[in-house]
């Protein structure tokens, strides 16, 4: 049963990361939030950020 129970908290614990990663990638692109003294290269993290999270996610699918 203690099987059972991690693999469900590391799921929730995944998925809370892919959300969070979202969130920080689009507010990085949309200028909500900004890393100081890099100015245009927010934009471009922010891109890096959600194309990595949305490459990690069709990985995890075509894994299972």
């Amino acid at each position: 049963m203690a099987k059972q129970g991690g693999k469900v908290l590391n799921f929730i614990a995944w998925l809370t990361g892919v959300i969070v990663s979202l969130a920080v990638g689009f507010a990085l692109i949309g200028g909500t939030i900004s890393v100081p003294y890099i100015g245009v290269v927010n934009v471009i993290a922010g891109w890096v950020v959600v194309v990595t999270t949305v490459i990690s996610l069709i990985l995890v699918i075509l894994r299972q």
